[in-house]
């Protein structure tokens, strides 16, 4: 069976380079989109689920919400992707944050089982060129606080009221 050139060396960060360049996508879906290019398949599905289920509890006033989020935020044993995607959608509103993130957990979740089926035939692929230069975060730590304050963005979010 001949192989498709669009099947050899599949780029599985196409899609994200599509939504990046889309101007019909908002500016924070742009740049989620963008910090997510050369992520590991897997690890950029799981850190986008947990931090928008973290950012979900918090909304949802669940006990364990802030704990989560401000865990996820100070965690010093990864790299600084779930703090960039968390940064790049800060203080735009709750019910923002949480659509974004949820499109972008799709978007990397079809990307994922595009990436496991892909494997599965034993198809080729384009590595994926980690976009991080350490394995470890760079520069000051977010303090590890459950109990912060949570600002109007959680709750004046102006597309609540509209």
């Amino acid at each position: 069976m001949t192989t498709s050139p669009f099947r050899d060396r599949f780029d599985f960060d196409i899609t994200l380079r599509d939504a990046a360049l889309d101007v019909e996508n908002r500016p924070t879906r742009r740049m989620i989109a963008n910090a997510s290019i050369g992520m590991d398949v897997e690890d950029a599905y799981y850190s986008v689920r947990e931090l928008r289920e973290a950012v979900n509890w918090v909304h949802e006033g669940e006990a364990s919400g802030k704990a989560k989020l401000a865990g996820i935020l100070a965690n010093d044993g990864a790299d600084d992707f779930q703090r960039c995607i968390y940064f790049c959608l800060a203080g735009r509103g709750v019910v923002a944050m949480l659509d974004d993130l949820e499109w972008l957990e799709d978007l990397l979740e079809r990307r994922g089982r595009v990436a496991g089926e892909q494997k599965r035939l034993k198809g080729s692929w384009m590595p994926l060129a980690n976009p991080y230069v350490a394995d470890a975060p760079d520069g000051p730590m977010i303090r590890l606080d459950s109990d912060f304050v949570q600002g109007p963005s959680w709750w004046a979010d102006p597309s609540l009221t509209a």
